[in-house]
């Protein structure tokens, strides 16, 4: 396992390169939703006690306020106050599976950009941020600072992890364990895998997560996941356990068969992180990510805009 220590590598030309890319994009098609908002992603709750208010359909039940609801007979919940500072950890997989694409990119390359988003539009006026990556020898644990050049150092670590074939690294399940032993102060964990581990082995992880902290979770796709193409006898590698099967994709039974397959996996991932209370992006190698992620900013504020005027705090 490695070091918690591990020192910071220094930073890829390549990865500030693409850093300076995605702040052109973020800027443009995201800063309009975030302004004055310095939870960004994820407009949510602090720690501090606030006022209290009726409840309301999609209201956490978590935050209940028992005794005004006892005084009242109707249920009300506790509202607190956002933290001037707010905690964010990114929980990166670099592991086999992730290192794979047949569209416009390989997995990796999209939750690499993806965590630079989350970066540039977290670790804005004096936010912290720190990581747990994931790779071949075990997860490497940076602590949570601020500047951009430790958001740099990050970006590196993730992009210069390189996966081993046949390895099989902590499951994901493991990993947030770890970091929950790490992350004690109230904030903003972002989960980006594809998340094919067994959900029963990293669901209860990512709820017990939940409670502290709000999650949100960017699951990479490819397309051949979902659907295999007709291209006659593929030979296919398990990256991670490095088994191999020969598979005729003209067969469209098998097609059929592998199609339903994929989507009750699918399924099920987006199940179980739902039921940790979690939010759920999907992106695909496929697709336009940055769209995605501003549709997802977009609804987290509006949701969050309804509530509030449902509440009668407007």
């Amino acid at each position: 396992m490695a070091n918690p220590a591990t020192p910071l590598p220094a930073v890829d030309p390549r990865v500030a390169s693409v850093l300076r890319r995605l702040e052109l994009d973020v800027s443009r098609r995201l800063d309009g939703l975030l302004h004055g908002d310095h939870r960004g992603l994820v407009p949510g709750h602090g720690s501090e006690p606030g006022e209290a208010r009726q409840y309301v359909a999609g209201d956490d039940v978590r935050r209940i306020d028992w005794n005004v609801t006892a005084r009242t007979q109707h249920p009300h919940i506790r509202e607190t106050i956002a933290d001037r500072e707010l905690e964010c950890w990114l929980v990166a997989d670099r592991t086999a599976s992730v290192d794979f694409g047949t569209a416009d990119h390989t997995k990796a390359d999209l939750l690499l950009a993806a965590a630079g988003a989350v970066s540039l539009l977290t670790s804005r006026g004096g936010n912290r941020l720190g990581a747990v990556v994931c790779g071949p020898d075990g997860p490497v644990t940076v602590p949570a600072r601020q500047g951009r050049s430790h958001t740099l150092s990050i970006l590196t670590r993730i992009a210069t992890t390189e996966p081993r074939d046949g390895v099989s690294p902590m499951s994901l399940g493991e990993t947030l364990v770890r970091l929950r032993s790490i992350a004690r102060r109230r904030g903003l964990v972002v989960v980006l895998s594809d998340f094919l581990d067994d959900p029963d082995t990293w669901r209860r992880e990512l709820a017990a997560l939940g409670t502290r902290h709000e999650l949100l979770c960017i699951e990479a796709v490819d397309p051949t996941e979902l659907e295999l193409p007709p291209v006659g006898v593929l030979t296919v590698i398990d990256t991670e356990s490095g088994r191999v099967r020969e598979v005729n994709t003209s067969d469209r039974k098998l097609r059929a068969r592998y199609a339903l397959e994929a989507g009750r996996q699918r399924d099920a991932i987006s199940s179980a992180i739902r039921r940790a209370g979690a939010d759920h992006i999907q992106l695909r190698t496929d697709g336009d990510w940055l769209a995605e992620l501003a549709g997802h900013v977009s609804t987290r504020r509006r949701r969050a805009a309804n509530t509030n005027t449902v509440g009668g705090r407007r």
